[in-house]
């Protein structure tokens, strides 16, 4: 139906192309880190399920992918079909709808769905991150229905910083998922901010 917006916020989204094509993804950035210069990458990735966005630290270009991957897995079957060569990903995160024994000791099963998930992970220098207080990362409304782990986060090859994300608690009663989190480190230098001011009784 539509997206929120709030003025310290930047919305990152795909413009559709017809109604058939409407984002199903959508990223925000604080306004305090505008000046990394963050940017929407359709000239690599346009598809309506996956964001890709760029910023500069230290004068490096790295970039981060959102995806939401229906039951039908679009986004995974384009990410796979399209050549698509990128350096600098630090970290591929969203909702995979993927039931794997993998990411959840609950679900017996292995499916060949994350087999390409893997593969497009490792296309990317990415890993399977495990998070450091496991649970449930989607929560069922139905009573007979268990909770599932199908948000999952893969975050850059080698890196002692970015080795592992936290599942925030979700209040089950109002949401049915529950965030993924992890902190980024970045230059503090660069992302200094001033807050600009009219005074009182001012010229």
């Amino acid at each position: 139906m539509g997206t929120c917006h709030h003025p310290n916020w930047i919305t990152f989204t795909r413009f559709p192309s017809d109604r058939s094509d409407s984002p199903r993804v959508i990223s925000y950035v604080n306004i305090r880190l505008s000046l990394l210069r963050f940017l929407l990458h359709k000239d690599i990735i346009n598809h309506r399920d996956i964001n890709l966005i760029s910023f500069f630290n230290n004068n490096v270009c790295y970039y981060i992918m959102n995806i939401y991957s229906d039951s039908s897995h679009t986004a995974l079957k384009y990410l796979k079909d399209t050549e698509v060569n990128i350096e600098n990903v630090l970290l591929m995160t969203g909702d995979f709808n993927i039931r794997d024994s993998l990411w959840d000791p609950a679900f017996p099963f292995h499916s060949s769905v994350s087999d390409d998930l893997i593969i497009i992970a490792n296309s990317f220098n990415l890993s399977l991150s495990t998070p450091t207080n496991p649970c449930s990362t989607r929560y069922s409304n139905m009573a007979r229905e268990s909770n599932l782990v199908i948000n999952l986060m893969f975050l850059y090859c080698g890196s002692y910083e970015l080795d592992c994300h936290s599942i925030l608690p979700g209040n089950r009663l109002s949401l049915d998922y529950a965030p993924l989190s992890i902190e980024i480190p970045i230059i503090e230098e660069v992302i200094q901010s001033s807050k600009l001011m009219i005074h009182l009784k001012s010229d």
